[in-house]
């Protein structure tokens, strides 16, 4: 059921780059795991901002690449999730399979082939 419009997905997109920038403080990463996290914010926020889409400002990227991309990276983050538990790192695997999951629930739950609405010039 896709349910998930596209500028409801955009809210959800700046609301995930907070929550990774806020994630290093807040459950007290540090070193590598640290690291990644602000990187993967940065990464999230300039994919966010250069989609096609109403909350995008640079307007380059479809909005359904954009959805094949996060597809993407929610793989990219099991197998990250997976390094940090051979790491040792038990946060680290914890908290990226769960935003793994979070990141392919979303993109499951939107409208990829809706068409994105048109905001005035």
């Amino acid at each position: 059921m896709k349910f998930i419009n596209s500028k409801a997905h955009g809210v959800l997109d700046y609301l995930t780059v907070i929550f990774l920038v806020l994630s290093p403080t807040l459950f007290h990463m540090s070193g590598v795991l640290e690291t990644f996290t602000y990187g993967l914010a940065v990464v999230h926020l300039l994919l966010t901002i250069c989609t096609r889409f109403e909350l995008g400002i640079i307007k380059v990227l479809p909005f359904k690449v954009h959805g094949i991309i996060e597809v993407c990276v929610a793989v990219l983050l099991t197998g990250v999730a997976l390094w940090f538990n051979d790491a040792g790192n038990f946060l680290g695997f914890y908290f990226y399979l769960w935003l793994a999951l979070v990141i392919m629930v979303v993109f499951l739950c939107t409208n990829f082939t809706a068409p994105v609405q048109r905001l005035a010039p």
